[in-house]
């Protein structure tokens, strides 16, 4: 598993949960890991010893965490970076749902060696969209509810997620878009903003 998604889940196990339940999940995992190099690739089976650990070590069990981490990587500022790669799908949730075959090539301009699973979403009629992820990354579907629920939110949509399977053949996701404005969103601006002279950051 590529050490970006590693150092992701450890940053959500500190930020949502703290720094001992990581070490001491990280410790079970594999006795002397402290954390997790960004740039590096690991054992796709020590991902799943650290989300085992950490399953137990919270009380959670592990599909609610995977959702849980879905919705860190929006909604938390530590990785703002993140949902703003997801925002340039468009200005409507809609749009941004009708852009998710893009995102593992825009992940994949961002870190040319990352390398999402496959997305392919079918339109149904008004509202109503099934979305297919590949298979490959054990648990990604989980995610995807956690990070969709939370995209909806960022842009004020009522939609409900429901994950409909998730295994060896990929994952597969029911999206009903009931509101598209159903409330205000979360400020987004498609250029980062400067600093002004004299204004800290």
């Amino acid at each position: 598993m590529h050490g970006l998604i590693n150092r992701a889940i450890q940053r959500f196990a500190e930020d949502a949960h703290g720094a001992a339940v990581w070490r001491a999940a990280a410790a079970e995992a594999q006795p002397g890991l402290a954390g997790f190099e960004a740039m590096l690739s690991y054992d796709d089976a020590l991902t799943g010893a650290v989300l085992a650990a950490l399953s137990r070590h919270t009380g959670l069990p592990e599909p609610l965490l995977l959702e849980d981490l879905g919705t860190y990587l929006v909604r938390h500022p530590a990785t703002e970076t993140v949902r703003r790669l997801l925002r340039f799908g468009g200005e409507s949730y809609v749009e941004f749902l009708q852009s998710l075959d893009e995102l593992p090539d825009r992940a994949g301009l961002a870190v040319p060696d990352l390398r999402l699973p496959a997305l392919e979403l079918r339109d149904l009629g008004p509202g109503a969209f099934l979305l297919a992820a590949a298979p490959g990354w054990p648990g990604f579907g989980h995610v995807l509810v956690g990070l969709l629920r939370a995209m909806a939110d960022d842009y004020g949509a009522l939609a409900l997620v429901t994950l409909l399977d998730d295994g060896s053949a990929g994952a597969r996701l029911s999206i009903r878009v009931a509101d598209a404005a159903h409330a205000e969103g979360r400020r987004f601006e498609l250029a980062a903003r400067l600093p002004q002279e004299g204004v800290p950051p």
